[in-house]
């Protein structure tokens, strides 16, 4: 099969998007072709156009946070449907028969396929995948808002579930921006209590409608020493260096500092983690089955990103938006 994908792509680093299309061939018996209706932005696909990770081709189809409908399918799919409404993440694939594929971590497979990584995402009227990448979305989630959650969302997300985060337990979300804005909705539908740290002060109202107990000026010292040895995982979701020891004094024995995202480097003292059994963790977002749970618990808890929505055509406008720091907190190109 052979079909024209039509989209926006970038010929250089930092160059603009321009109308650009491509012929999808060779698609395989367990990949689907999925009309795309709503596609997120990701600081990721900003990352990728400037080649900030020397990971970068162009011309570059970006996009991975893909919400639309399955157009085709290959023979071996059968548990999707033609005309059904899925997403599509940062992953697009993966081997399936690797040790972490098999132990239910395809998000940990080293041959996983990467759906903006020397292929072409969801800047474009169509995006193909292997089919156990492409998650059926839940009909009471708002599909024009849904497509962060293939990204940001399950990377805020899995934390919960790896770091076996129980209902009681003490939860710090450090950042309220693209990623921390669901982790606060997460932990409250978790049932944790939960603490918000930020250092712009304008943002406690909106972070405590979003979930947050309590509210820190992380650029307060005593508020730190209030908190000391209160929280069981304080996750983390700047890209910013900051004083991490203050952060692993927050931890209770046996307490997670977990990052996520495009972390920063960052310096610890050992001895901070032997005396109360402590540790650092990082996630790379979550495999298909934590995809599709994340998806029925935000339904199930009325969690969505904040968004603001552009049309495909606007996708420069877009990106400038993103590049200057203003977006709140998720931005979503619609296709008219």
């Amino acid at each position: 099969m052979s079909t024209t994908i039509k989209g926006y792509a970038a010929s250089a680093p930092k160059a603009a998007f321009e109308p650009f299309e491509y012929q999808a061939e060779d698609l395989r018996a367990d990949d689907v072709l999925v009309s795309v209706d709503h596609c997120g932005i990701c600081h990721s696909d900003l990352s990728m156009l400037d080649n900030d990770w020397g990971r970068s081709v162009y011309p570059f189809v970006g996009g991975h946070e893909v919400v639309g409908k399955i157009l085709w399918k290959g023979e071996h799919v059968t548990h999707l449907q033609l005309g059904q409404r899925v997403g599509v993440g940062w992953f697009s694939g993966s081997c399936m028969h690797c040790r972490e594929c098999m132990s239910g971590h395809h998000n940990r497979c080293s041959h996983a396929e990467e759906t903006i990584v020397a292929r072409h995402g969801g800047f474009a009227s169509h995006v193909v995948a292997k089919s156990e990448w492409a998650i059926p979305l839940p009909a009471d989630l708002d599909a024009t808002k849904a497509g962060p959650l293939f990204c940001g969302g399950i990377t805020a997300f899995n934390p919960f579930v790896i770091n076996g985060i129980m209902p009681t337990q003490r939860v710090g979300v450090v950042g309220i921006g693209g990623l921390g804005h669901l982790a606060l909705q997460f932990a409250k539908g978790w049932g944790c209590e939960v603490t918000a740290f930020s250092s712009s002060e304008d943002k406690e109202a909106e972070a405590r409608s979003m979930g947050a107990h309590h509210f820190v000026n992380s650029r307060q010292a005593d508020a730190f020493k209030r908190l000391q040895g209160t929280l069981d995982m304080v996750l983390v979701t700047v890209n910013v260096g900051l004083d991490w020891s203050a952060y692993l004094e927050l931890l209770r024995p046996g307490g997670k500092l977990h990052f996520v995202g495009a972390a920063p480097p960052a310096e610890f003292v050992p001895f901070q983690l032997i005396g109360g059994q402590r540790s650092i963790g990082g996630s790379p977002l979550g495999s298909p089955a934590t995809v599709g749970d994340m998806l029925e618990f935000c339904a199930r808890h009325d969690i969505a990103p904040v968004t603001e929505h552009y049309s495909m055509a606007q996708i420069n406008d877009a990106f400038e938006h993103l590049s200057s720091g203003k977006a709140r907190y998720r931005i979503v190109l619609d296709r008219n």
